[in-house]
């Protein structure tokens, strides 16, 4: 007798290929049919209308912590994400050497991921040392999707190095000390080596993270030992990820990729028709990269994620020229500044400089929307742009939007509308989605909680792809989101529905399926706030074979698995 057997479907299999009507049976966690299916079963999912396809794969999330709060991974389940990667960047959880350790990547991740502090310290119970009493702690609460982890450079540096770990290059000793901690987690089932180089990843004292301080020879030294060991990767982010690659940078993503003869993905490709250059110069760089041997993959969205700002909390403006010297500091010193109408005028120059490179992006405040507000001097704003309320008052747009900010103490909520929805702009994407070096993903879904919301773009692509723009059709979206990233990390007999494989499966209503509009909620430990969509038209998602949604609802179901290297993967090289 079948498990599960999901009758009347349209199968679209992840390959690319058209769908076809096929019932499709499960047994011990794996499809053992496909096609007419008479057997009788434990469970029938009628799947009459719909499309039934291969589970979601997320290559890059930061739910490293939320999994011991949320073992279901919220709202990424929702959307039909059946496997993912964590670890990214070059932040992991683990290993630790002492508590000061904990404590110090708890609250980088905290400046740098924009995970919320009070969630770290009450939902995380940081009961290891090891890489594997990591991984063991995740198996043990339970995952409701399978998660594979990378070790993270930054944590390797802090339990060598500590407090040196910034600020300083390593001796010859501590990269030994480094690598031999590396190859010891990748032994307990750690997915590869992650590492970042971004200068938008600071830690909480504003300094640099530790991996921003290594040496070249540091981070080969560590792919080095990635190379010895079967069914692992490479993940990396760097300046040239938001900015555009400078020479040495292709250099290093060559080196890294040729000497773990593994492939490197970053994060992210974004694409936007009024900076062209940017787009061809992160094509050329994966390019340049993959014609001297290495294989170089660019992350990118296919959806526009919004992002809300907010001139009292850490976020993205942060990083416009000279602004940290304002924001970083106190915040009564901060506010008392911004009631200088030189000091906004100063700051309103220095965005509009060229060295603001992709953050430009976030400087027509014009076209700012008005989020929540806190205050009297604000009420009936919300819903209108800053445009609108500047000539009402007759104001520079910028000016408005710090004085209405100054009204609520800073905590006004700021929605930059998008400057990238053109059609320009939508037909590079679509061109980008085909290249060779390009894959999707990138929701960053358990990190910057309060200021985006990545997790819907399966099902947002999905309902783009039928009922919006159709730039592609739903079977190369679906190839997209499944087989492609399956294959790249190598998930054994994942990716695809096939008989043999694992029985990770998505069905959705072609008619229905999307994302609600973000809202704020505040269900996270020590009530802190995330934005959340709703996803519409999944109507079941199984995990392993058993089912981890239905309806739209979590069905309490925790069949996961952590996904250890040599063991759930398999070696997928760089030629």
């Amino acid at each position: 007798m079948l498990d599960v057997i999901i009758k009347g479907g349209t199968v679209v299999d992840g390959t690319g290929a058209d769908g076809v009507s096929a019932d499709v049976g499960i047994r011990d966690g794996r499809i053992v049919a496909i096609g007419d299916v008479t057997e009788d079963a434990n469970e029938t999912i009628d799947a009459t209308g719909m499309i039934v396809c291969p589970g979601f794969v997320d290559p890059h999330t930061h739910y490293d912590a939320q999994l011991f709060w949320d073992p279901h991974s919220t709202p990424s389940n929702l959307f039909g994400v059946t496997s993912m990667v964590a670890g990214n960047c070059g932040f992991s959880l683990a290993p630790l050497g002492d508590e000061s350790d904990g404590e110090y990547l708890k609250h980088m991740m905290t400046r740098v991921e924009g995970m919320a502090l009070e969630a770290l310290e009450i939902g995380v119970p940081w009961n290891w040392n090891s890489f594997g009493e990591y991984l063991d702690r995740v198996a043990d609460s339970g995952t409701a999707i399978n998660v594979a982890f990378m070790v993270g450079h930054c944590a390797l540096r802090r339990m060598v190095m500590k407090d040196d770990s910034v600020g300083n290059e390593a001796s010859a000793e501590q990269v030994a000390e480094m690598r031999s901690l590396l190859k010891e987690s990748i032994e307990a089932g750690g997915f590869g080596f992650s590492t970042g180089r971004s200068f938008t990843h600071s830690d909480a004292d504003g300094q640099p993270v530790p991996s921003r301080w290594a040496a070249w020879d540091e981070v080969l030294e560590l792919c080095d030992e990635t190379s010895q060991h079967e069914g692992t990767t490479l993940e990396w982010v760097a300046d040239g990820c938001l900015n555009g690659f400078e020479d040495s940078e292709v250099e290093l993503m060559t080196k890294m990729s040729v000497t773990a003869n593994r492939p490197i993905n970053w994060n992210v490709l974004t694409i936007d028709s009024a900076r062209p250059d940017a787009y061809k110069n992160q094509i050329d760089a994966c390019e340049k990269a993959n014609e001297a041997g290495a294989k170089v993959v660019a992350l990118t969205m296919p959806i526009l994620v919004g992002m809300n700002m907010s001139l009292g909390t850490f976020c993205a403006l942060h990083q416009l020229p000279e602004w940290k010297t304002i924001f970083n500091l106190e915040y009564s010193e901060r506010m008392e500044k911004l009631r200088d109408h030189d000091v906004v005028t100063w700051l309103e120059n220095q965005a509009a400089l060229p060295e603001a490179g992709v953050f430009s992006r976030l400087t027509g405040w014009d076209n700012y929307m008005i989020g929540d507000t806190y205050s009297e001097a604000n009420e009936g704003l919300q819903g209108r742009t800053v445009g609108d309320v500047a000539r009402e008052r007759g104001q520079r747009a910028f000016h408005t939007m710090v004085e209405i900010s100054l009204n609520d103490e800073l905590k006004t909520i700021w929605w930059p509308l998008p400057t990238d929805d053109d059609a320009e702009s939508w037909r590079l994407r679509a061109k980008a989605w085909e290249h060779e070096a390009v894959m999707i993903g990138g929701s960053d879904a358990g990190a910057h909680l309060d200021r985006m919301a990545g997790a819907p773009y399966t099902a947002a692509w999905l309902e783009d792809c039928l009922r919006g723009r159709q730039l592609t059709t739903m079977e190369n979206a679906i190839r997209h989101m499944t087989e492609v990233p399956a294959r790249l990390f190598g998930f054994t007999e994942r990716g695809r529905i096939a008989e043999g494989w694992h029985a990770d499966i998505v069905v959705f209503d072609p008619e229905t399926v999307g994302a609600t509009d973000v809202e704020l909620v505040f269900d996270l430990p020590g009530d802190s706030k995330r934005l959340w969509s709703t996803a519409k038209g999944i109507s079941r998602v199984l995990v392993n074979g058993v089912v981890a949604v239905a309806d739209g609802e979590a069905t309490g179901a925790i069949p996961g698995k952590v996904l250890r290297s040599g063991v759930d993967t398999e070696t997928v090289t760089a030629s």
